[in-house]
């Protein structure tokens, strides 16, 4: 007795052929699908970054320096250009109180 018989269990009965070929059909059309997605999520995939690419290359990188010669007796060497607070001084900072 071989284990299959004694376990009291029947084989699986065979599939019709018909039904078997209409499973691989509609598997066949569903990897077509799958195909199909895949070349459009890679086509996407190099259409956003040639987007972020062409964006990005519309700004250009500008740098602006000034130097600015300041004299002063006893006052603070600041200055304030557009609005905005900016500048470091080289020498001694007068601003401070020096106690001797």
């Amino acid at each position: 007795m071989s284990n299959c018989e004694s376990c009291g269990k029947r084989p699986p009965e065979p599939v019709p052929y018909v039904v078997h070929e209409s499973d691989m059909a509609r598997l066949e059309r569903t990897i077509k699908r799958l195909w199909i997605l895949l070349l459009v999520l890679i086509a996407l995939l190099a259409g956003s970054n040639a987007a972020w690419i062409y964006y990005e290359s519309q700004f250009s990188v500008e740098t602006t320096s000034t130097e600015i010669e300041q004299d002063t007796d006893g006052g603070g060497n600041n200055y304030v250009v557009g609005g905005d607070f900016n500048g470091e001084t080289k020498g001694q900072d007068h601003d401070k109180e020096t106690n001797p």
